[in-house]
C-alpha cells in the first residue's frame, strides 16, 4: 500500500554499457589507459624476445620483463596522481 514515490527499497537505473564505462573512466583519470597500454607493450616485447635471448636465462629474462611492466605502471599511476593534483589544485577553475 506504499505510493510509488514513497517507496522503501532503493530503485536503481538501468547500468551504462561497458564501453560507455570505460570512455567515462578513461575521461576522469586518463593514465590508467595508457599505463594498460605500455604493460601490454611491455608483455608483447618479451614474448617477441623470448627467441632471441641468447645466453639469458628464462627466469632472468622474465624478471626483467615483470619489472620492466611493472616500471611503466608504476609511472603510468604517478604521472596519474600528478595530472590529477594538478587538475585539482594550479588549474582550478574561477568560480
Amino acid at each position: 500500500m506504499a505510493s510509488s514515490s514513497g517507496d522503501v527499497l532503493p530503485t536503481f537505473e538501468q547500468a551504462d554499457g561497458q564501453g560507455s564505462k570505460l570512455v567515462r573512466k578513461a575521461k576522469e583519470s586518463p593514465f590508467v589507459p595508457v599505463g594498460i597500454a605500455g604493460c601490454l607493450a611491455v608483455v608483447g616485447y618479451g614474448i617477441y624476445k623470448l627467441r632471441n635471448r641468447g645466453d639469458t636465462k628464462m627466469s632472468v629474462h622474465l624478471i626483467h620483463m615483470r619489472v620492466g611492466a611493472q616500471g611503466f605502471v608504476v609511472g603510468a599511476m604517478t604521472c596519474g596522481v600528478l595530472y590529477s593534483m594538478y587538475r585539482e589544485y594550479l588549474a582550478k577553475p574561477k568560480e
